[in-house]
């Protein structure tokens, strides 16, 4: 779109992550002493909810050897938001080290854009404590936000930290018919994960000198004060004359502090993006003639 080819796999990344947070969920089984019988891993898929109860309406014979199996779990993303209270400078830009051999070249990349991901994860039990079992290992960790460090864009070498909200927890018992039904609970949880698209990565080399020159409009007559306090009058030729020039460049002391003074600092190609440097600012005029530099 708008002439750029890319795809970094964030929406897959935020799927990815949000079924690992409940993939290692166990609930075990006790005999009347409360001896420990069994310990059952508790299977995720992701997938709508009503695809799973779909399968257990068609399956609702009790007595059959192969049937699916409670308790299970289930989640997908159910819908995207613009979040605008997250919203970034869209105009900033990113800079990571695109060449560790080489760190004149770099990558650089607008902000990424805000998006309020909605997710929802069920549970379904045949047995109301088993709902109990599982909840209880959720639940106390969201308050209500649980944050979930991962690299999305190691392109440019980013680590973000992604909070993954609770929002609500709703019950449902799918009970209504005899005692050869099949019953299910399903626990009903809905979060939301607040998460950042990004754009394009391009690859720049860094701007570590900029040239602006001045010129006089020499086709009519003129009357200007000279920086040098030289009134100039009655100028009258077929050209522009480069009047002055102005040249920044970056400063930098060996210990790392920023400066402007041109004969402290480093050389200029030592000087990394990231480093906190000043800027030297060079004038150089050409009016009388003859080229006079000064730096300030």
């Amino acid at each position: 779109m708008f002439g750029h080819k890319f795809y970094h796999s964030t929406l897959r990344k935020y799927v990815i992550i949000f079924g690992t947070l409940f993939n290692e969920i166990v609930i075990y089984r006790t005999d009347n002493q409360g001896n420990r019988l069994q310990d059952i891993k508790v299977p995720l898929a992701y997938g709508p909810r009503d695809k799973t109860i779909a399968r257990l309406e068609q399956d609702p014979d009790l007595d059959r050897e192969v049937a699916v199996t409670l308790p299970r779990m289930s989640f997908e993303m159910i819908g995207m938001s613009y979040a605008t209270e997250r919203k970034l400078n869209t105009v900033r830009r990113n800079v990571a080290v695109h060449d560790s051999n080489n760190k004149a070249n770099y990558k650089t990349m607008y902000n990424p854009v805000p998006y309020d991901l909605s997710f929802e994860l069920n549970v379904f039990t045949r047995y109301a404590e088993d709902s109990t079992k599982i909840l209880e290992q959720i639940m106390p960790f969201f308050t209500p936000e649980f944050t979930v460090t991962a690299t999305l864009l190691s392109e440019m070498n980013w680590t973000v930290d992604i909070p993954v909200v609770l929002e609500a927890v709703s019950i449902q018992d799918t009970y209504e018919a005899d005692f050869q039904q099949r019953r299910a609970l399903i626990h009903t949880l809905t979060f939301t994960v607040k998460g950042y698209l990004y754009g394009p990565v391009s690859k720049t080399g860094i701007i570590k000198k900029a040239n602006t020159n001045f010129y006089v409009d020499t086709t009519r007559s003129v009357a200007n004060s000279h920086p040098s306090n030289t009134v100039i009058s009655g100028i009258s030729t077929s050209a522009n004359v480069l009047h002055h020039r102005t040249i920044i460049t970056p400063g930098l002391l060996a210990n790392g502090s920023p400066t402007t003074n041109a004969s402290l600092t480093v050389d200029a190609s030592s000087i990394q993006a990231n480093d906190n440097y000043g800027f030297i600012t060079n004038f150089e005029e050409f009016f009388s003639g003859d080229a006079n530099t000064s730096s300030g």
